[in-house]
């Protein structure tokens, strides 16, 4: 695992002021995501799998739209790329007036710039993340105690990637798959995430407003109940009380499990398992960012600014470099009843 990661009190108890949230309250864990070098037995993002020699890899047999990305490049094209823009951002930082790029890097970027032919044909998935349940709590079945989570680099439905699941007994994988094949090509590189070693963290949560009553809602929108709280935390929402609540108080932003839904910018949406009927519930949050300017408040202790450019590149939080459908989440929700029925995907 990663170094440990806090994130700050929230500015108050929001359930001193409404005793009915109390109930309603959720434990999520925060991932905190951070760049490392995983191995197949570690919890990781866009680290490699514990994934049995024997097992055949998955790949997507779905057709992909060669419209649909600005530059199609292979997972090697995308990670020099990273590089040379992270030692051009380095060099810059140390020397202001050094050039803001070599022409040996001019060269690699227009290069990688001029793409790669299209490729029709099975793509294999890319591995997401790696969840043990040692270091998080999992809705797992009980015979399982780690969630692979794989998918396509490509858009599909929705405009984001379809995901795959995997639940296994890390015990009973003893002959571990050295090399699991590569894609191709990738789609601008949003989907191809860094690797990355988690720091979880336990958190409090409580629903989006949409998910409250309409008499909760309104008193979170009633100015007079909020002012026995410190006016420097108020005064910026004054306006609009509610936006305290849905940034600060709610729920937690950035990579997580369990929790509540981060609505979105869509309302609440039917989250009934297809095979059962349950409704399902959060999984995973894939992120795009840990935070942004109206979540502050949420920046863990250890991310206060430091001197240097963030690793790769890095802007609010985003060590994985993934990008969904420009700065959204991708929440994975699983049925209560059975991990193994279909899960559902929402892009927020």
């Amino acid at each position: 695992m990663n170094a440990i990661f806090t994130t700050p009190p929230r500015p108050f108890d929001v359930t001193a002021l409404f005793p009915q949230l109390a109930p309603l309250a959720r434990t999520a864990t925060r991932l905190h995501p951070r760049p490392g070098a995983p191995t197949v037995h570690d919890s990781s993002v866009g680290g490699p799998l514990l994934w049995p020699a024997d097992e055949p890899w998955p790949y997507c047999e779905e057709p992909h739209d060669r419209h649909a990305a600005l530059r199609i490049n292979s997972p090697a094209d995308i990670r020099l790329q990273r590089r040379v823009l992270a030692a051009a951002a380095g060099r810059r930082h140390l020397d202001p007036e050094a050039p803001e790029r070599t022409p040996e890097e001019q060269e690699t970027l227009a290069l990688i710039r001029a793409g790669r032919p299209w490729f029709d044909g099975p793509i294999p998935l890319v591995p997401v993340a790696q969840l043990y349940t040692r270091d998080m709590p999992l809705p797992c079945p009980p015979d399982a105690d780690l969630l692979q989570v794989l998918w396509c680099p490509f858009d599909h439905e929705m405009a984001h990637p379809k995901t795959a699941l995997f639940w296994r007994s890390s015990a009973t994988v003893t002959d571990v798959l050295d090399a699991p094949p590569e894609p191709p090509i990738v789609q601008d590189g949003w989907y191809l995430p860094e690797p990355c070693l988690f720091s979880p963290e336990q958190v409090t949560e409580f629903p989006n407003p949409m998910e409250l009553d309409k008499e909760l809602r309104d008193q979170l929108d009633d100015r007079s109940r909020w002012e026995a709280i410190d006016p420097a935390q108020y005064n910026a929402y004054a306006d609009d009380p509610g936006e305290l609540y849905l940034n600060n108080l709610c729920t937690a932003p950035g990579w997580k499990t369990g929790g509540w839904t981060r609505w979105s910018p869509t309302d609440p949406v039917d989250r009934a398992c297809p095979e059962c009927g349950t409704e399902e519930v959060p999984l995973l949050t894939i992120a795009s960012s840990e935070w942004d300017g109206g979540s502050a408040t949420w920046i863990a202790e250890e991310d206060r600014p430091t001197p240097g450019p963030p690793p790769l590149g890095a802007r609010d939080g985003n060590f994985t470099l993934i990008d969904i459908a420009g700065g959204n989440n991708l929440q994975l929700h699983v049925c209560p009843s059975s991990p193994y029925h279909p899960h559902f995907e929402l892009l927020q």
